[in-house]
């Protein structure tokens, strides 16, 4: 009975050797585990951190794009401004020298409006005449025969041997 017993023994002690073996390596594990935790969580952070940075650079890259882009349509809106400018200029100008030119053509010249005023006065010096010697006359076509009549004046005195000539109204 010795035998077993000392072999019991040390397969007891085996088996106890081997579990503080397998406890050992047990807390060696679980120390290793809470360390790659704590990297875990330290490389956690730095990744953050890097996403961070990463997109900091690419917000500014971003600003400074969207600056660029910005002032490439304040300088694109002062030439369009500037052109329409000109442009307006352009067809203002040419509208002032058509209108010129049409002005220039359709009135007449200085010495046109003498000659037409000089005509003018003569014209008036021929109506006056007119005037003069009977040309505010009212003449009519009257009766079936269509004769021609002129208005006189009743109240004023009849002339001739026979009396049979009248003033004539306005005169």
């Amino acid at each position: 009975m010795n035998e077993p017993a000392g072999r019991l023994n040390e397969d007891t002690m085996r088996v106890g050797l081997l579990m503080e073996g397998v406890q050992a390596h047990q807390q060696l594990a679980e120390a290793s585990l809470e360390k790659l935790r704590a990297h875990t969580r330290g490389l956690d952070e730095v990744v953050r951190d890097e996403i961070r940075r990463t997109l900091i650079d690419e917000l500014q890259e971003l600003t400074t794009e969207n600056r660029r882009a910005v002032q490439s349509l304040v300088a694109l809106r002062r030439a369009a401004n500037a052109r329409g400018v000109f442009i307006s200029m352009g067809v203002a100008a040419l509208g002032a020298f058509m209108l010129c030119a049409l002005v220039r053509w359709a009135l007449p010249s200085a010495s046109e409006i003498a000659a037409l005023r000089t005509q003018r006065d003569a014209l008036t010096q021929s109506v006056a005449r007119l005037e003069q010697r009977g040309g505010r006359v009212e003449w009519r076509r009257c009766g079936p025969l269509a004769r021609l009549c002129v208005r006189v004046e009743r109240k004023a005195p009849t002339y001739g041997e026979q009396a049979d000539y009248w003033v004539v109204k306005g005169y």
